[in-house]
């Protein structure tokens, strides 16, 4: 089981609710998923062209998956700070995805900022999961300002591109092995997932990997499905790479053997 902030969660995948084609759609990719939490920005729940009202908030407390609010589309500190607060008062709830973005090309975190902004939270009661870079030192420094888990990207939000920096993700792991790491960002298909998972992270975060597939709730069923497989390997530990191959089956009593004469 995933375990953040001292609290469990019976499944290792977090699940986006933006951009999917209707609130049908997401309610069956939800269903498929069954994610440990589904994040909302509060800037979509306040908007009725997109989320159609309290139809759309009535929607994701039927899932009864809990609910992770994040601050999406904040560029500083003091506008994700009053995000956060006000996403406590609406959704009832202490979690907080901390999104603090730093440049509007790339969608790539501010971890200056996203440093400072994390201790104010923390300091105010959060639980904060900080959407950050895969920067070894940065993440150091949100887990002095208090964070107990991290969500490094694999790539820039929305692009599914799956794991960018590979050698830097698996430092991350090894240099933080006892910090809860969920893959935030940028994966696009299922195999990526399970590559994660196996290199050792703690979960994974989607959206856009399964709000625009052709079929989300296939698409959820099949990252749930990568999550848990991933993980299996993981704890199945498994077996070194080798270059030079090394046969599977016996050759101890075999009937027939090579010999000068063949």
């Amino acid at each position: 089981m995933l375990k953040l902030y001292n609290q469990t969660f019976p499944s290792r995948l977090l699940l986006g609710t933006a951009a999917y084609p209707s609130p049908d759609v997401l309610r069956q990719s939800v269903e498929a998923a069954q994610p440990a939490m589904i994040t909302v920005a509060l800037r979509r729940a306040q908007s009725a062209g997109e989320t159609h009202g309290q139809g759309f908030w009535e929607l994701l407390q039927q899932t009864g998956i809990p609910v992770l609010p994040n601050t999406a589309g904040c560029q500083s500190v003091q506008e994700a700070v009053t995000t956060a607060q006000m996403a406590r008062e609406v959704f009832e709830t202490d979690w907080i995805k901390l999104e603090l973005i730093g440049d509007d090309d790339t969608l790539q975190p501010d971890v200056f900022q996203l440093v400072e902004a994390a201790k104010i939270l923390i300091d105010d009661g959060f639980k904060v999961l900080p959407y950050c870079t895969e920067d070894l030192i940065a993440c150091r420094r949100l887990l002095d300002a208090g964070c107990q888990a991290l969500m490094p990207w694999a790539a820039p939000i929305g692009t599914g591109l799956g794991v960018v920096h590979g050698y830097a993700l698996r430092v991350l792991r090894e240099r933080l092995p006892d910090t809860p790491l969920i893959i935030d960002a940028g994966l696009g298909l299922p195999s990526q997932a399970a590559q994660v998972m196996e290199w050792g992270f703690d979960g994974v975060l989607l959206n856009t990997a399964v709000s625009r597939a052709g079929d989300p709730a296939k698409m959820a069923c099949a990252f749930a499905q990568a999550v848990a497989a991933g993980r299996a390997a993981r704890e199945a530990d498994p077996v070194e790479a080798r270059e030079q191959a090394q046969a599977s089956t016996p050759t101890v009593g075999q009937p027939f053997w090579h010999s000068a004469e063949y």
